[in-house]
């Protein structure tokens, strides 16, 4: 019987609060992936270099049935906006309860929507519907209509100032910087167990938005800085929906460009992009402005193979590949964080080093320490596999290029991580958005939460089997994109292949070892 196996529990946390512990994978599971993955580099140092080939892709406006309705919500505004105007509602009673609720964060919306059910939840959405979150972020609602006072429509003049932005935020930098700084926040402060720390860093966000829009050209926030936003765009590489024309050659003739410039009722392209030369997810809001603004109604959604972005077609920029690795390496933190030994270590580093009660110091140095290792490991391999192919490609281009086999890796950890969060964490929910201020509550008793963890018993095989099931695919996934951007290298049949590629299947191995076995370990809740 499963019970028998069960190794969750309480824990006492340092704070003094008891904490809930859902068990790790079996081993059996475990090594069933393990042996997945050496059966597939096997494969990989045998086989032949993989051929460019022309993607397989489906337009869900021309699917018979289905195809006059996609059309007619990409239409019209109002299916979007009335979701905009749900979920920002939603977000303002978070804060609200935040600054007015109760303080117990197991009772508080601000905390349990935010943390257990939001975050978890938005990257699940990425392996659905791409970058649909974002075009229902209630960041971006309340900020545009803070600047615009509209939701909907083009506000002429732009009531922003217009600048460009500088050259220093052009990038993706500033939000690989914000996204460390959120995970500071939110491990080292201990945010999501502070209703009010969550709403006043929810009333950051927006205001950070309305700086942007006030300030800058379009939204340069939501293309430039977002880390929710970036991260779910670095995501999308992989998801298998997409915004692209119905008809390539429309897009290829066209010379008013609608879609970028916008019409006299609909914005421009919220991140400067063109349909016709639209090759990556990257900063793709699904707004659906394009679709509204093109005279030949030439944009729809599209069905493609998963991943095919990362193994071909996406273009590599050095910023993106930075954001890439940084984004594995906290994706990482996060699930390092959760395991028990994770408290024990950071209490021991700070006795060591007399750190304060807060442990903020230590906790800085295991943070810094989780971002330097996988950086440090793929910069080596990547300059190891340039040594094998005897300097032909510059490493500044190697590395961009070699990045794009970390997006699985980074992704499916983070699926099968969220899973374990999504099924176990958002019991009792139902009762907090019934009562999100959580007036009269009182704290979950180690009573009910072992009575929670009872009723996941028949959730953990499911469980279980997802998460073995995704860190096979996100290893298959990282193989092959491996293999297509090493064949891309160059024409001459000089590219590396198998023993050529060899540093890099090491560090696709390492990472994706080491995640595995983070999820063998017990994980500790954060409410």
């Amino acid at each position: 019987m499963w019970p028998d196996s069960f190794s969750g529990g309480l824990i006492c946390s340092i704070d003094g609060t008891m904490r809930m512990v859902h068990p790790g994978m079996p081993f059996a599971w475990a090594m069933l992936v393990v042996i997945f993955m050496g059966l597939v580099i096997a494969w990989s140092l045998i086989s032949p270099r993989p051929q460019p080939r022309t993607p397989l892709a489906l337009s869900l406006a021309v699917v018979p049935g289905s195809g006059p309705l996609v059309r007619a919500l990409l239409a019209s505004h109002w299916p979007r906006t009335l979701l905009r105007i749900v979920v920002a509602a939603l977000f303002l009673l978070a804060i609200a309860a935040g600054f007015l609720g109760t303080p117990i964060p197991e009772r508080n919306l601000a905390t349990v929507l935010t943390w257990n059910v939001w975050w978890s939840l938005v990257i699940v959405s990425v392996f659905f519907v791409g970058s649909a979150w974002c075009s229902v972020c209630p960041w971006e609602t309340l900020g545009s209509f803070a600047v615009n006072l509209r939701l909907w429509g083009r506000a002429v003049p732009d009531p922003g100032l217009g600048l460009k932005v500088p050259r220093l935020l052009r990038s993706l930098w500033p939000a690989a910087v914000l996204f460390a700084g959120l995970t500071w926040l939110e491990l080292g402060f201990g945010i999501t167990r502070d209703p009010r720390a969550t709403a006043v860093l929810a009333v950051v966000m927006v205001a950070l938005v309305i700086a942007a829009l006030a300030l800058f050209e379009r939204k340069a926030f939501c293309r430039y800085m977002c880390p929710v936003g970036r991260t779910i765009g670095a995501y999308s590489q992989l998801a298998p929906v997409a915004l692209r024309p119905v008809d390539p050659d429309l897009c290829l003739n066209c010379e008013t460009l609608d879609c970028y410039h916008g019409s006299s009722t609909v914005e421009p392209c919220p991140t400067f992009l063109t349909m016709g030369r639209l090759q990556q997810n990257t900063y793709c809001l699904s707004c659906t402005n394009c679709a509204q603004s093109c005279p030949k109604e030439n944009v729809s959604w599209q069905l493609r193979p998963m991943g095919n972005e990362a193994r071909q077609s996406a273009r590599p920029h050095l910023d993106e590949a930075g954001f890439t690795v940084v984004l594995l390496a906290l994706t990482t933190l996060h699930g390092v964080s959760m395991v028990p030994f994770w408290d024990n270590w950071i209490t021991e580093l700070a006795m060591a080093i007399g750190d304060g009660q807060m442990r903020l110091g230590a906790f800085t140095v295991g943070m810094a320490t989780s971002l330097v290792v996988p950086a440090a490991l793929f910069i080596f391999a990547v300059a190891a596999t340039r040594w094998l192919m005897g300097s032909a490609v510059s490493y500044r281009r190697l590395f961009a290029l070699l990045a794009f086999a970390a997006l699985p890796v980074a992704f499916t950890y983070h699926l099968a991580h969220n899973v374990g969060h999504v099924i176990g964490e958002t019991q009792g929910f139902g009762e907090v958005l019934a009562n999100p201020f959580g007036s009269a509550s009182l704290p979950l008793s180690a009573t009910d939460k072992h009575l929670r963890m009872l009723l996941m018993l028949d959730w953990y095989p499911m469980i279980f089997t997802l998460q073995a099931g995704l860190m096979a695919l996100g290893f298959w996934l990282a193989i092959q994109v491996l293999r297509h951007r090493g064949a891309s290298l160059d024409d001459s049949g000089k590219a590396p292949g198998g023993l050529g590629l060899s540093p890099m299947l090491g560090f696709v191995g390492t990472t994706s070892g080491f995640n595995l076995w983070l999820l063998t370990q017990d994980m500790v809740m954060r409410l």
